[in-house]
């Protein structure tokens, strides 16, 4: 009797939040948010925390579009120090109300099935089969706040997010989508279930999730322990900034205002100090020890080449690899290609443009060379953050990370003036390991020079 006055409590609240909202795009749904500043962030797996996401849009990745496209090229992705795979939404396409051609990837049909324009379920499992066999772990996209016109689960429309006529809503004007009902213990069984199926069945390492701060959180704490009796060491990274979601759902998330600080300090809409004040946001908001992705590309924007020009692409680069948290690597940026990820492009096919490189060999020459010296150097993966003063922070930034062993310290132009000046370091010792220049050149520290979008690092033993 409680459980079910519980349940029918549940599904008014989510009627009655659909109604007042009938009159207005529909948005974030209520639900409460807990402040989780004091507590600790869940312990995030080695592998998670060490790793470089490779975005991959499996229709745009190869003239073919296909899995097993995919799968042959591995070995690339291996090579160029990418250690976890993210496969945008695999799933097939709704057709009603479908936006472009051939529509969004987060239109979902179907969740239990594959595209077929990508392959069969088989072709996927090979896909990760090879991938661990090269110590690649993959993850896939999951859609789970709303689904196209045309999947099946629209024949329960107590799933479905409606007004005071009973008319199916859609987010945002996202016309192309229609908003799921989480006060519906039917339709959360069935999400449950689904997530399950695709880790069971084919092995994966964990999921990326879209616009996950729309969905309730106790959805994906109950989710995560799930999916952990299955597979105990999996990574969800959430496609939003709500703090409450890394105390015990999520691995990381997306880390979107210190991307958009960086964004607009480029574009000379902020100064660079917008940076660090995100940063120190999000210590005061987030649980202690939370994780963030950090990107400067991603299939919601423009092709960072197209915002900020070749320069300015790569600072921002470098700062998404040098800073606290996992770097994201949007396919096609390691070659410098301008084929645009973002609205109208998403809903077409249009193929990475890989020929460019030779065009625009410095964006290999940087990602073969800023990935590695991540990799080889414990305290820009895991080490601590102290921002440091320098002469111009408008337009520079500079901070050092640092654990037991090492400092590195990275200093960045977010514009496009030089910089001559200082930077307050204590101490010396510091040697340049700026890729692409002499490895172990002595520091003229504190005295510092940039070139305009330019970016150095140096590092010194503890």
């Amino acid at each position: 009797m409680i459980a079910r006055s519980r349940t029918k409590a549940l599904i008014f609240a989510a009627l009655f939040a659909s109604a007042s909202l009938a009159s207005a795009p529909l948005g974030l749904q209520a639900q409460p948010r807990r402040d989780v500043h004091a507590l600790d962030a869940r312990s995030v797996a080695p592998w998670v925390r060490d790793g470089v996401i490779y975005e991959l849009n499996v229709r745009t990745f190869s003239n073919e579009g296909t899995f097993n496209a995919v799968t042959v090229r591995l070995p690339e992705l291996q090579k160029l120090g990418v250690s976890i795979v993210w496969l945008m939404p695999i799933h097939p396409l709704g057709q009603v109300k479908k936006k472009g051609t051939v529509g969004s990837p987060y239109a979902v049909r179907d969740y239990m099935d594959v595209n077929p324009d990508y392959g069969t379920k088989a072709d996927l499992r090979n896909l990760v089969r090879e991938a661990h066999r090269l110590e690649l772990k993959v993850i896939i996209d999951i859609v789970a706040n709303h689904t196209s016109w045309d999947n099946a689960l629209l024949k329960t429309p107590a799933y479905y997010r409606r007004d005071t006529l009973g008319q199916i809503l859609s987010p945002y004007d996202w016309t192309d989508v229609a908003a799921l009902n989480y006060g519906n213990p039917a339709l959360r069984a069935y999400m449950h279930g689904m997530l399950q199926y695709w880790l069971r069945e084919f092995d994966l390492d964990g999921f990326r999730c879209d616009v996950a701060g729309e969905v309730p959180t106790d959805f994906w704490e109950e989710a995560r322990r799930n999916l952990e009796k299955i597979k105990p060491d999996i990574v969800l990274l959430a496609e939003s900034h709500e703090p409450e979601l890394l105390a015990s759902a999520f691995d990381l998330d997306y880390g979107w205002p210190g991307y958009h600080a960086v964004k607009d300090a480029i574009l000379g809409n902020r100064s660079a100090r917008a940076v660090r004040e995100e940063w120190e946001a999000e210590r005061r908001h987030y649980p202690r020890g939370a994780l963030h992705l950090r990107m400067s590309d991603n299939h919601d924007e423009k092709r960072a080449l197209a915002f900020f020009g070749e320069r300015a692409a790569l600072a921002a680069s470098a700062l998404a690899f040098t800073m606290d948290g996992v770097p994201l690597l949007y396919n096609g940026m390691e070659v410098g290609d301008v084929t645009e990820s973002f609205a109208p492009a998403l809903f077409e096919k249009l193929p990475v443009y890989w020929g460019v490189r030779d065009r625009r060999p410095e964006f290999p020459k940087f990602y073969e060379g800023i990935i590695p010296l991540r990799r080889a150097h414990p305290a820009l993966r895991a080490g601590a953050t102290t921002w440091v003063r320098n002469a111009d922070e408008d337009r520079v930034i500079t901070f050092v990370r640092h654990d037991a062993a090492e400092e590195v310290l990275v200093a960045v132009n977010l514009s496009n003036r030089q910089f001559v000046g200082t930077v307050e370091v204590a101490g010396s010792g510091y040697v340049e390991i700026t890729p692409g220049v002499d490895a172990g050149r002595a520091a003229p520290l504190p005295a510092l020079s940039l070139d305009a979008w330019g970016y150095r690092i140096f590092r010194r033993a503890r």
